[in-house]
């Protein structure tokens, strides 16, 4: 791919950011991390309140990509068939047969709202999907349209009827982002957006599948220098060994930062990874896939706190 080439497709993320801009207001880091899950080929869980907009800002970005967008209500009577499909008997010249009925799980961009309301059987099938990249059922193996991402929601303040999913569940997304209140002057566009108009304001699709395909592989392909990558590896390395963690981050957390990394910088417009992107994606990377002791919840500090602090050490 040619120098243009690569400057036309990350320009384009500037494109995208401006389309969802046009319906989403703020939650701009929140956006950049989404976006960065995707170029990553990775999944994401999303902690927030109801009511913050999670829904709209992933279906708009699924249009503005020529994404398929799906979303997955979970409850505690969901059945992992619900999610997968299942086989049904349909009619046909030649007599009955058997036909697989693909469910939501089949779209490129998946919202698995409340995740933790479903029980650990159909969380665990929806899992295996987003791992394997594909659905078998009744013998048989479906590949899941490519790109795929998945962005699983969980309310921190509800928690009645809820399944907590394990650690070792919750280590397989890549990114745990956190979506936070808007402030005054956010919430005031927000209502003036959604309240004085009489429809949403139109968006234009600016990038294709296989233009986000091809940003993947690019990202994949952004060079790292040795000393960065080092440091990074240390960084996951720290948790293992801090006073007030009582499990740290596996391998897999090192691949996460220093891929996440990478897609930063693609992101930013830049042809090399740089420290300031290493230290802005360790907080999503990191902050599930640590356990933090009684001696961090007496002090009251949370996986944000202890990452800030490892970053300063």
């Amino acid at each position: 791919m040619s120098e243009s080439d690569l400057d036309t497709l990350q320009s384009k993320l500037d494109d995208v950011r401006r389309e969802v801009g046009k319906r989403i207001v703020g939650q701009r880091e929140v956006l950049e991390q989404v976006i960065a899950c995707i170029l990553c080929d990775g999944n994401a869980l999303l902690e927030s309140n109801p009511g913050l907009g999670k829904t709209s800002m992933i279906r708009t970005l699924a249009s503005v990509t020529d994404l398929e967008f799906s979303r997955i209500q979970n409850t505690p009577d969901l059945m992992p068939s619900d999610i997968t499909g299942t086989e049904i008997i349909r009619e046909s010249p030649s007599g009955r047969e058997f036909v697989f009925e693909k469910g939501p799980i089949f779209a490129n961009v998946v919202l698995a709202d409340e995740i933790n309301r479903a029980t650990p059987k159909t969380q665990a099938a929806l899992l295996e999907a987003m791992q394997e990249k594909q659905v078998t059922a009744a013998g048989e193996t479906y590949e899941l349209p490519r790109p795929f991402f998945v962005l699983a929601t969980q309310n921190p303040i509800d928690q009645g009827g809820t399944y907590e999913l394990p650690e070792a569940q919750v280590d397989r997304f890549l990114l745990k982002i956190l979506l936070d209140y808007p402030n005054f002057e956010e919430e005031r566009d927000i209502v003036s957006l959604y309240t004085e108009g009489t429809a949403e304001p139109e968006i234009s699709q600016v990038v294709t599948r296989d233009e986000i395909q091809q940003m993947q592989s690019l990202v994949r392909q952004v060079p790292i220098a040795d000393d960065i990558r080092d440091r990074a590896i240390r960084l996951v390395q720290a948790t293992r060994d801090d006073d007030v963690i009582e499990y740290g981050a596996s391998p897999r957390a090192s691949m996460a930062l220093v891929l996440t990394a990478k897609a930063r910088a693609f992101m930013r417009g830049r042809k090399h990874v740089s420290w300031e992107d290493v230290v802005e994606m360790a907080p999503p990377v990191l902050r599930h896939r640590i356990l933090l002791d009684f001696r961090a919840e007496r002090e009251g500090l949370t996986p944000d706190d202890v990452v800030a602090r490892l970053l300063e050490s």
